[in-house]
């Protein structure tokens, strides 16, 4: 039997990543292939590929949005695609890897041969042009790596709030051992890892070191999350460069990588944070703390309505990221309210296609109501690609829908002024005393926005229902 070998990794390592793997696994059976599927999600490698399964593949599946290693794929035919493409369609990315000729080469960083070197580095931007997605890749592996101290730390301060809002400032209790725990290491540790892991992405282990340190120096001077970004991507493309251009004698290049690389490249860094980028940084960070703490009511709305509608366009993708990282890197600077209208613009696209089943079953597949009920599920925790299944099968009628819902509960949601400490969750961080400001008219957000979704769906739909119907009657006659 043919066999093939995948690796799926979205940037959360929530759903996605295990989304594309089922997609895979099914298409592959349709087919009569032997697959195995490994997982990279955030609670880390399960199902790992061995030698031998690689050995026995005939090809390679990697999809991912997040920095995957193909080191020992070498020798083997390997298609590399995004894992929003293996949940659209995994026949034909399996077809692909079966008609796939060329192999993947021999780590050239590894050998001595110029011309091997430069065309490794041509084949690399070859690939990232491309997939298009290098810098976004690259931000969302930080952001990946960011997110377990986001929210470990964000949950224990939430912890902390049960013994009053201001409970932490009491030394010696337990509230203040919390806050200790989540916001003083958490969280402090949050801006390093996110620049840290953005460099690795671009330079692997020798931008580590420059990116962390950069991503501290942003978080001292203050300026956020913004700054750490920035120091990220000049760390890892900075470290990237000086290993193309710095050519040593063999017997020194064990050097390069624990010792020059991190050196220069931290030297810089460092001096470009502190008198080149640190300030403008730290002006762009205070501006934009001062304006959304003295946000008017319209604007405020504003902010909601387009934070609502960046949550829903692609459901977990890019731009879902993209709304879903502002809010998270503003939690560092005590600025709660996007985070709010966030979570409640990402949890009613699948609570309201859920709820849309139950009020019109008749317009929907019995497959499609199969996915209402897992919808529930996956809207209360906060996971927005539940929605995927229903936009996949009809994108033009559910996306309009849903991003109209996802604005509904964010615009609510910031009028209200409700407030969030936890960077995730779903329902169950309502539970956490003071963890929500204003949780009565959260919850009316949040309803209003699946409420909105699930009749504007049902309103689509039942007309195409309608038209189908009278189509047929025609037939009839």
């Amino acid at each position: 039997m043919i066999k093939l070998v995948a690796v799926t990794s979205c940037p959360t390592g929530i759903a996605h990543t295990y989304m594309a793997a089922e997609a895979l696994t099914k298409a592959a059976a349709e087919k009569g292939i032997e697959i195995k599927v490994e997982t990279q999600g955030s609670i880390g490698v399960e199902k790992e590929l061995t030698p031998e399964d690689i050995r026995e593949a005939q090809a390679v599946i990697i999809a991912a949005d997040a920095n995957v290693k193909t080191d020992r794929f070498v020798g083997k035919p390997v298609v590399i695609t995004s894992v929003g493409e293996a949940i659209k369609n995994p026949v034909k990315l399996i077809e692909e890897a079966l008609n796939k000729k060329e192999i993947l080469k021999v780590d050239k960083a590894k050998t001595v041969s110029r011309d091997d070197i430069i065309n490794m580095i041509q084949e690399d931007k070859a690939l990232k042009n491309a997939q298009r997605t290098g810098p976004y890749k690259h931000l969302m592996t930080g952001v990946s790596h960011m997110i377990p101290f986001v929210v470990a730390g964000g949950l224990i301060i939430a912890i902390s709030f049960i013994f009053g809002i201001e409970a932490f400032k009491q030394e010696g209790t337990l509230a203040a051992a919390l806050m200790t725990i989540g916001g003083g290491s958490a969280f402090a540790l949050m801006v390093p890892i996110l620049a840290g892991y953005i460099s690795y992405s671009i330079a692997d282990r020798p931008g580590l070191a420059p990116g962390m340190i950069g991503g501290i120096l942003a978080a001292n001077i203050g300026a956020g999350f913004l700054g750490g970004i920035i120091a990220g991507f000049i760390a890892g493309y900075f470290t990237q460069w000086l290993k193309e251009i710095i050519k040593l004698p063999r017997a020194f290049e064990g050097l390069k990588p624990i010792l020059i690389l991190p050196f220069a490249s931290t030297l810089v860094v460092g001096l470009l944070m502190i008198y080149v980028i640190g300030k403008p940084a730290t002006a762009l960070m205070n501006g934009l703390s001062i304006w959304l703490k003295g946000m008017s009511d319209i604007n405020a709305v504003i902010l909601g309505v387009v934070l609502g509608l960046m949550m829903a366009f692609d459901m977990g993708g890019p731009v879902n990221k993209a709304a879903y990282t502002f809010a998270v890197g503003l939690l560092g600077s005590n600025i709660f309210e996007p985070q709010a209208a966030v979570m409640a613009a990402g949890m009613t696209p699948p609570l309201g296609l859920a709820l849309a089943t139950l009020m019109a079953p008749k317009i929907y597949t019995r497959e499609e109501r199969e996915a209402g009920k897992a919808a529930w599920v996956l809207g209360i925790s906060f996971i927005t690609e539940g929605a995927i299944p229903f936009a996949a099968a009809d994108p033009f009628r559910v996306i309009p829908s849903i991003m109209t819902g996802s604005a509904v509960a964010g615009a609510l949601s910031m009028l209200f002024g409700v407030t969030l400490r936890a960077p995730h969750g779903g329902i169950f961080v309502l539970f956490i005393p003071n963890a929500v400001g204003n949780l009565l008219m959260y919850i009316v957000a949040i309803g209003a926005g699946t409420l909105v979704t699930a009749l504007m769906i049902n309103a689509l739909k039942a007309s195409a229902w309608s038209s189908v119907l009278s189509k047929e009657r025609l037939i009839t006659k």
